[in-house]
């Protein structure tokens, strides 16, 4: 009897230790089962739009074409008032604030109520576009067209671009400007910002002071990198 008694104990103890093995998997299972569950179902790679080197690279690495193109589509948009500057530029700073660091952001906002102080933005009409033959070349990565990378996330576009501003149909600025811009990675909100990245950093919109490099009508001086322009 005390055999059968012992033999009934240990298929019982063998059976509860089944149940927690069960268990356990089930728990496994379903953390798996989590985890698949919230990965990413869409992963940005970056395509350099010259493939001459291959389409052979590391997912998270951004090619440098991919930065220019980038800072010089948002900061054209950003900067383009078709009807009035006072209202035109207020609205891009919201409109395309998921592609500007806070800190970036902050400094275009204060630039904005500065030059409205001022009456520079009332009834001004402003366009922005890059200098025929300075698109992006990298040759020299702090030259004009170039891209300068500080770290894996990090980066520096150099942008040659013309501003053109008008009043009541009167031009009041025509000149080439230098940009040194910083280019930021945030791939944290795909659905408002499907290119992962931002205009600026911690510290503001700009790696350095703005340069104006001559008047849109004299190509000659487009060097002259001596005096400070506005944004």
């Amino acid at each position: 009897m005390s055999r059968k008694r012992h033999a009934l104990s240990a298929r019982d103890a063998h059976i509860t230790s089944l149940r927690v093995a069960i268990g356990i998997l089930v728990l496994i299972c379903a953390g798996l089962f989590w985890g698949w569950k919230t990965a990413p179902d869409r992963l940005t790679v970056y395509t350099p739009p010259d493939l001459r080197t291959g389409s052979t690279r590391e997912w998270w690495k951004v090619p440098e074409p991919n930065i220019y193109t980038f800072a010089v589509y948002v900061w054209q948009t950003l900067n383009r008032w078709p009807a009035n500057g006072e209202a035109d530029y207020k609205r891009n700073i919201n409109a395309y604030s998921t592609f500007l660091t806070p800190a970036c952001k902050n400094y275009l906002q204060n630039e904005y109520e500065q030059r409205r102080s001022r009456g520079e933005l009332k009834g001004r009409v402003r366009g922005i576009y890059e200098i025929p033959g300075r698109g992006f070349q990298n040759a020299s990565p702090n030259g004009p067209g170039g891209v300068r990378v500080i770290d894996r996330d990090h980066w520096i576009a150099t942008l040659d671009m013309g501003v053109s501003e008008s009043y009541a149909g009167t031009s009041v600025r025509d000149a080439y400007v230098r940009y040194p811009v910083y280019v930021s990675r945030l791939d944290n909100d795909p659905d408002s910002n499907p290119w992962g990245l931002q205009i600026g950093s911690s510290e503001g919109c700009f790696a350095g002071v703005p340069q104006r490099l001559g008047y849109a009508d004299d190509d000659s001086d487009a060097d002259s990198t001596s005096e400070v322009a506005q944004p």
